[in-house]
Protein backbone atom coordinates (compact mmCIF):
# COMPACT_ATOMS: atom_id res chain seq x y z
CA UNK A 1 0.00 0.00 0.00
CA UNK A 2 0.86 4.05 -0.72
CA UNK A 3 -0.49 6.02 1.52
CA UNK A 4 -0.21 9.74 1.28
CA UNK A 5 -0.33 11.23 4.43
CA UNK A 6 -0.84 14.90 5.24
CA UNK A 7 1.18 16.36 7.70
CA UNK A 8 -0.87 19.46 8.50
CA UNK A 9 0.48 22.85 8.74
CA UNK A 10 2.43 23.41 12.27
CA UNK A 11 5.08 20.67 13.88
CA UNK A 12 5.51 17.59 14.15
CA UNK A 13 1.81 16.52 16.07
CA UNK A 14 -0.41 18.39 13.91
CA UNK A 15 -0.28 15.16 11.49
CA UNK A 16 -3.77 12.84 12.40
CA UNK A 17 -3.76 9.60 14.75
CA UNK A 18 -4.85 7.86 11.77
CA UNK A 19 -2.05 9.14 9.65
CA UNK A 20 0.74 8.63 12.48
CA UNK A 21 -0.48 5.09 12.34
CA UNK A 22 0.01 4.88 8.98
CA UNK A 23 3.32 6.06 9.25
CA UNK A 24 4.52 3.73 12.19
CA UNK A 25 3.51 0.57 10.07
CA UNK A 26 5.37 1.46 7.17
CA UNK A 27 9.01 0.30 5.93
CA UNK A 28 9.95 3.29 4.19
CA UNK A 29 8.88 6.68 5.06
CA UNK A 30 9.53 9.81 2.55
CA UNK A 31 8.91 13.34 3.18
CA UNK A 32 8.23 15.72 0.20
CA UNK A 33 10.46 18.44 0.45
CA UNK A 34 9.64 20.96 -2.55
CA UNK A 35 6.00 22.37 -2.59
CA UNK A 36 5.61 23.66 1.10
CA UNK A 37 7.80 23.72 4.65
CA UNK A 38 6.92 22.62 8.05
CA UNK A 39 8.34 24.80 11.14
CA UNK A 40 9.83 22.49 12.50
CA UNK A 41 12.66 20.32 11.14
CA UNK A 42 12.78 16.75 9.35
CA UNK A 43 14.58 15.65 13.07
CA UNK A 44 11.95 16.75 14.97
CA UNK A 45 9.48 14.72 13.03
CA UNK A 46 11.87 11.89 13.16
CA UNK A 47 11.67 11.69 16.76
CA UNK A 48 7.56 12.47 17.27
CA UNK A 49 7.05 9.60 15.05
CA UNK A 50 9.84 7.14 15.74
CA UNK A 51 10.63 6.42 12.03
CA UNK A 52 13.33 7.70 10.09
CA UNK A 53 12.37 10.08 7.26
CA UNK A 54 13.88 10.45 3.63
CA UNK A 55 13.83 13.58 1.85
CA UNK A 56 12.33 13.40 -1.41
CA UNK A 57 13.11 16.77 -3.44
CA UNK A 58 11.51 17.72 -6.54
CA UNK A 59 14.00 15.24 -8.58
CA UNK A 60 13.01 12.17 -7.08
CA UNK A 61 9.62 12.69 -6.84
CA UNK A 62 9.13 13.63 -10.74
CA UNK A 63 12.16 11.45 -12.28
CA UNK A 64 12.29 8.85 -10.03
CA UNK A 65 8.99 8.17 -8.69
CA UNK A 66 9.37 4.35 -9.98
CA UNK A 67 12.28 3.74 -6.97
CA UNK A 68 9.89 5.70 -4.42
CA UNK A 69 7.35 3.16 -5.22
CA UNK A 70 9.59 0.03 -5.14
CA UNK A 71 8.15 -2.75 -2.99
CA UNK A 72 5.27 -0.74 -2.39
CA UNK A 73 3.69 -4.14 -3.82
CA UNK A 74 4.25 -5.90 -0.84
CA UNK A 75 4.71 -3.50 1.56
CA UNK A 76 3.33 -0.13 3.22
CA UNK A 77 5.26 2.91 2.14
CA UNK A 78 4.70 6.47 3.75
CA UNK A 79 4.48 9.52 1.55
CA UNK A 80 4.32 12.76 4.09
CA UNK A 81 3.09 16.28 2.40
CA UNK A 82 3.35 19.35 4.42
CA UNK A 83 -0.61 20.53 4.58
CA UNK A 84 -2.73 18.33 2.48
CA UNK A 85 -1.77 15.53 -0.06
CA UNK A 86 -3.35 17.28 -2.73
CA UNK A 87 -2.26 20.70 -2.00
CA UNK A 88 -0.31 20.54 -4.93
CA UNK A 89 -0.73 18.69 -8.12
CA UNK A 90 2.36 16.82 -8.72
CA UNK A 91 1.07 14.15 -5.91
CA UNK A 92 -1.62 13.27 -8.22
CA UNK A 93 1.03 11.86 -11.02
CA UNK A 94 2.30 9.74 -8.16
CA UNK A 95 -1.64 8.41 -7.51
CA UNK A 96 -1.62 7.74 -11.25
CA UNK A 97 1.75 5.90 -11.78
CA UNK A 98 0.88 3.65 -8.08
CA UNK A 99 -2.41 2.84 -10.03
CA UNK A 100 -0.46 1.98 -12.72
CA UNK A 101 1.86 -0.34 -11.11
CA UNK A 102 -0.94 -2.14 -9.63
CA UNK A 103 -0.15 -0.64 -6.19
CA UNK A 104 -3.03 0.34 -3.66
CA UNK A 105 -3.41 3.89 -2.29
CA UNK A 106 -4.85 5.38 0.53
CA UNK A 107 -5.09 9.16 1.23
CA UNK A 108 -4.76 10.43 4.95
CA UNK A 109 -5.97 14.32 4.53
CA UNK A 110 -5.25 17.02 6.72
CA UNK A 111 -5.17 21.29 6.97
CA UNK A 112 -4.06 23.25 4.15
CA UNK A 113 -3.71 26.50 3.22
CA UNK A 114 -6.59 26.39 1.28
CA UNK A 115 -9.12 26.37 4.44
CA UNK A 116 -6.86 27.24 7.28
CA UNK A 117 -6.94 30.94 5.16
CA UNK A 118 -10.37 31.44 7.09
CA UNK A 119 -8.46 32.13 10.29
CA UNK A 120 -8.44 35.79 8.53
CA UNK A 121 -12.09 35.86 9.06
CA UNK A 122 -12.59 35.85 5.23
CA UNK A 123 -15.20 33.15 4.40
CA UNK A 124 -14.22 29.99 2.39
CA UNK A 125 -16.86 29.67 -0.33
CA UNK A 126 -16.38 33.88 -1.32
CA UNK A 127 -12.74 32.97 -2.39
CA UNK A 128 -12.57 32.68 -6.10
CA UNK A 129 -9.17 30.68 -8.16
CA UNK A 130 -6.36 30.38 -6.32
CA UNK A 131 -2.91 32.48 -7.97
CA UNK A 132 0.47 31.36 -7.45
CA UNK A 133 3.18 34.44 -7.67
CA UNK A 134 6.29 33.33 -9.03
CA UNK A 135 9.59 35.01 -8.64
CA UNK A 136 10.38 37.51 -11.11
CA UNK A 137 13.98 37.85 -12.76
CA UNK A 138 15.57 40.89 -14.80
CA UNK A 139 14.51 39.12 -18.12
CA UNK A 140 11.53 37.47 -16.87
CA UNK A 141 8.20 39.50 -15.00
CA UNK A 142 5.35 37.80 -15.86
CA UNK A 143 1.88 39.18 -14.67
CA UNK A 144 -0.94 36.32 -15.71
CA UNK A 145 -1.66 36.11 -12.49
CA UNK A 146 -2.78 39.78 -11.95
CA UNK A 147 -5.17 39.13 -14.68
CA UNK A 148 -6.87 35.98 -12.71
CA UNK A 149 -6.45 38.66 -9.42
CA UNK A 150 -8.58 41.12 -11.06
CA UNK A 151 -11.21 39.23 -12.54
CA UNK A 152 -12.05 37.33 -9.19
CA UNK A 153 -12.27 41.01 -8.09
CA UNK A 154 -14.44 41.86 -10.87
CA UNK A 155 -16.91 38.79 -9.85
CA UNK A 156 -16.61 40.13 -5.97
CA UNK A 157 -14.49 37.31 -4.91
CA UNK A 158 -11.42 36.73 -2.56
CA UNK A 159 -7.75 35.69 -4.15
CA UNK A 160 -6.25 33.55 -2.03
CA UNK A 161 -2.22 34.20 -3.63
CA UNK A 162 0.75 31.24 -3.18
CA UNK A 163 3.71 32.41 -2.80
CA UNK A 164 6.51 31.64 -4.76
CA UNK A 165 9.15 28.63 -3.06
CA UNK A 166 12.59 28.21 -4.15
CA UNK A 167 14.22 25.24 -3.04
CA UNK A 168 17.13 23.03 -4.91
CA UNK A 169 16.80 25.39 -7.83
CA UNK A 170 20.08 25.31 -10.29
CA UNK A 171 21.41 28.86 -11.56
CA UNK A 172 21.17 29.15 -15.76
CA UNK A 173 24.89 28.75 -15.56
CA UNK A 174 25.23 25.43 -13.61
CA UNK A 175 21.90 23.96 -15.29
CA UNK A 176 23.31 24.88 -18.46
CA UNK A 177 26.73 23.03 -17.85
CA UNK A 178 25.21 20.25 -16.01
CA UNK A 179 26.50 21.41 -12.63
CA UNK A 180 24.85 19.72 -9.37
CA UNK A 181 25.49 22.88 -7.85
CA UNK A 182 22.00 24.49 -6.00
CA UNK A 183 21.37 28.00 -5.44
CA UNK A 184 20.11 29.13 -1.23
CA UNK A 185 16.92 28.16 -0.60
CA UNK A 186 14.36 31.37 -1.28
CA UNK A 187 10.64 31.87 -0.04
CA UNK A 188 8.85 34.69 -1.36
CA UNK A 189 7.38 37.47 1.53
CA UNK A 190 4.13 39.26 1.71
CA UNK A 191 6.63 42.31 1.23
CA UNK A 192 8.05 40.99 -1.93
CA UNK A 193 4.36 39.61 -3.49
CA UNK A 194 3.16 43.38 -2.50
CA UNK A 195 5.92 45.09 -4.05
CA UNK A 196 5.68 42.89 -7.83
CA UNK A 197 1.51 43.69 -7.55
CA UNK A 198 2.32 47.68 -7.30
CA UNK A 199 4.59 47.34 -10.13
CA UNK A 200 1.55 45.56 -12.45
CA UNK A 201 -0.75 48.80 -11.29
CA UNK A 202 1.91 51.04 -12.28
CA UNK A 203 2.84 49.57 -15.76
CA UNK A 204 -1.21 49.16 -16.74
CA UNK A 205 -1.94 52.20 -16.00
CA UNK A 206 1.51 53.42 -18.40
CA UNK A 207 -0.79 51.36 -20.79
CA UNK A 208 -3.90 53.29 -19.99
CA UNK A 209 -5.71 51.04 -18.34
CA UNK A 210 -7.64 51.51 -15.13
CA UNK A 211 -7.00 48.52 -12.77
CA UNK A 212 -9.24 46.80 -11.09
CA UNK A 213 -6.94 46.68 -8.47
CA UNK A 214 -5.27 49.67 -6.77
CA UNK A 215 -2.59 50.66 -3.76
CA UNK A 216 -5.54 51.28 -1.68
CA UNK A 217 -7.43 47.38 -1.93
CA UNK A 218 -7.59 45.96 1.07
CA UNK A 219 -4.86 43.10 1.65
CA UNK A 220 -3.96 40.34 4.34
CA UNK A 221 -0.89 39.03 4.84
CA UNK A 222 -0.54 35.74 6.54
CA UNK A 223 2.31 34.32 8.24
CA UNK A 224 3.13 30.57 9.50
CA UNK A 225 -0.69 29.52 9.12
CA UNK A 226 -1.14 26.92 11.87
CA UNK A 227 2.15 27.46 13.89
CA UNK A 228 2.58 29.10 17.71
CA UNK A 229 3.62 32.15 15.66
CA UNK A 230 1.75 32.43 13.29
CA UNK A 231 0.74 36.16 12.10
CA UNK A 232 -1.56 37.62 10.48
CA UNK A 233 -2.15 41.54 9.14
CA UNK A 234 -4.67 43.34 6.99
CA UNK A 235 -4.10 46.77 5.22
CA UNK A 236 -4.00 48.37 2.24
CA UNK A 237 -1.81 46.90 -0.97
CA UNK A 238 0.60 49.77 -0.02
CA UNK A 239 1.05 48.50 3.14
CA UNK A 240 1.55 44.99 2.98
CA UNK A 241 4.70 46.15 0.89
CA UNK A 242 6.22 47.19 4.15
CA UNK A 243 4.57 45.40 6.83
CA UNK A 244 6.78 43.13 9.07
CA UNK A 245 5.65 39.41 8.92
CA UNK A 246 8.41 37.36 10.15
CA UNK A 247 9.81 34.28 8.80
CA UNK A 248 8.14 32.11 6.01
CA UNK A 249 5.87 30.64 4.66
CA UNK A 250 3.83 33.62 3.80
CA UNK A 251 1.07 33.90 1.87
CA UNK A 252 -1.53 37.28 0.14
CA UNK A 253 -4.93 37.65 -0.42
CA UNK A 254 -6.71 40.07 -2.28
CA UNK A 255 -10.07 40.83 -0.94
CA UNK A 256 -13.03 41.10 -3.22
CA UNK A 257 -16.91 42.39 -2.11
CA UNK A 258 -16.69 42.01 1.92
CA UNK A 259 -19.73 41.13 4.05
CA UNK A 260 -19.89 43.37 7.41
CA UNK A 261 -18.94 40.19 9.06
CA UNK A 262 -15.51 39.73 7.16
CA UNK A 263 -14.65 43.17 7.84
CA UNK A 264 -15.02 43.42 11.54
CA UNK A 265 -13.08 40.82 11.38
CA UNK A 266 -10.38 41.74 9.20
CA UNK A 267 -10.77 45.04 11.38
CA UNK A 268 -9.23 42.45 14.74
CA UNK A 269 -5.95 42.23 12.39
CA UNK A 270 -5.37 46.13 11.02
CA UNK A 271 -2.10 47.46 10.18
CA UNK A 272 -3.65 51.08 10.81
CA UNK A 273 -7.57 50.76 11.30
CA UNK A 274 -7.84 54.04 9.54
CA UNK A 275 -6.91 52.14 6.21
CA UNK A 276 -10.50 50.63 6.83
CA UNK A 277 -12.40 53.73 7.65
CA UNK A 278 -11.44 55.79 4.57
CA UNK A 279 -10.59 53.42 1.80
CA UNK A 280 -12.90 54.58 -0.93
CA UNK A 281 -11.93 51.23 -2.40
CA UNK A 282 -13.88 49.01 -0.02
CA UNK A 283 -16.50 46.51 -1.20
CA UNK A 284 -19.08 45.53 1.10
CA UNK A 285 -22.57 43.58 0.55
Amino acid sequence: MLYLVGLGLGDAKDITVKGLEAVRRCRRVYLEAYTSVLTVGKEALEEFYGKELILADREMVEQEADSLLKEADVCDIAFLVVGDPFGATTHSDLVLRAVKLGIPYKVIHNASIMNAVGCCGLQLYSFGETVSIVFWTDTWKPESFFDKIEKNRQNGMHTLCLLDIKVKEQSLENLMKGRKIYEPPRYMSVNQAAEQLLAIIQNRRLQGEKPEITENTICVGLARVGAPDEKIASGTLQQMSTVELGAPLHSLIVTGTMHPLELEMLKLFSVDSSSFENNAYQRTT
